[in-house]
Formats: structure tokens, C-alpha cells, sequence
């Protein structure tokens, strides 16, 4: 399994409009194959933060997901990013909290 984590941070008031330019794109990664989870949502803490997260079940179908985003056009909507940092995590093993 991949797990995909990071954030974003924008302008407070642009938070929303970031938020819902990426619905379309939450929509398509999710029916991706592979895909287990894949969400992008705000920081209750932060107002300026986004947080992303993503599960995918093997590196190719990441893989397959990366190569598709870089095909399409460069989102264009209007909001800076001021700072992002994604990190990509492999995981050999997992199971439930307290197992």
C-alpha cells in the first residue's frame, strides 16, 4: 500500500474556492483502479491549510495516477499556492489501532 500525505497553504479567504476547484479532480482519482482514498480537505485547525490524503493499493497504480495528472491541463483556479510539501509513504504492513 501507498499512502500519499501532505498539504498546501493559501490565502485564508481563497481556502474554499481551492477546495472546490479540486472537487473534479477528488471525483476522477477516486474511480481510479487502485485507488482506496483520495481527499483533499481543510486544516480545522488552519485557515490558510489543506490537507491531502491519498491511499493506493501498489506503486503502479500511483504511477498510473501521476502519469494521468501530468497529461492534463494545469488547474488555473486563480488561488496561490503560498507553500506545499506532499511526502509518499510505502507501507509493508498495517492492521487495526490497538491490534
Amino acid at each position: 500500500m501507498i499512502i500519499v500525505a501532505g498539504y498546501f497553504v493559501v490565502d485564508p479567504s481563497q481556502r474554499e474556492q481551492f477546495l472546490a476547484s479540486r472537487a473534479d479532480m477528488m471525483r476522477a482519482s477516486r474511480s481510479e483502479a487502485g485507488c482506496i482514498t483520495y481527499a483533499f480537505s481543510p486544516d480545522p485547525l488552519d485557515a490558510s491549510r489543506v490537507l491531502l490524503y491519498e491511499r493506493w493499493e501498489s506503486k503502479a497504480a500511483l504511477a498510473d495516477h501521476l502519469a494521468g495528472l501530468r497529461q492534463r491541463p494545469p488547474l488555473d483556479d486563480g488561488v496561490e499556492v503560498r507553500e506545499a510539501e506532499i511526502q509518499q509513504y510505502e507501507i509493508s504492513g498495517s492492521g487495526p489501532v490497538g491490534s
